[in-house]
């Protein structure tokens, strides 16, 4: 039997099973039957993001923003092109930390743009400030193993 990753769907958070050896990029929810991998950031609330931090075996990798900080809105394509580019070996979702400022201040975000890599539920690394895609790479690569 094969080996089953935990992936939660982007658009109605449920969490699928998808066998190791099936191609990632064809995988559908079980629920709702869209694509489980977008190729897209997905901007999720703070409950939604819980979900995906806590019940993927991907890493998921977030980025805490706001619509008014100039170098968040810098970050945005950088991050769109990890998403674009990484998926599916990282999960990557987006948090509007003014909308939501809980979870920024649960996982103690006191700048932003900020990114974080969870892998089982655990902040696994952090960077504050605008980032490259080499660095989301890095981690997209060591934390999905």
């Amino acid at each position: 039997m094969a080996e089953k990753r935990r992936v939660v769907c982007p658009h109605c958070d449920a969490t699928n099973a998808v066998p190791a050896d099936r191609e990632p990029l064809v995988a559908k929810c079980g629920r709702c039957h869209q694509k489980l991998f977008e190729g897209a950031p997905a901007a999720l609330d703070a409950a939604r993001a819980r979900k995906h931090i806590r019940n993927s075996d991907l890493p998921v990798i977030v980025d805490f923003w706001a619509a008014w900080c100039g170098p968040c809105r810098a970050m945005a394509p950088i991050f769109e092109q990890a998403a674009r580019s990484l998926e599916p070996k990282a999960r990557f979702i987006k948090v509007d930390v003014d909308a939501n400022p809980d979870i920024a201040s649960e996982y103690g975000v006191q700048g932003i743009p900020a990114l974080l890599a969870f892998k089982n539920g655990n902040v696994v690394a952090r960077q504050a400030g605008v980032t490259d895609l080499g660095t989301m790479r890095g981690w997209a690569e060591r934390f999905s193993t």
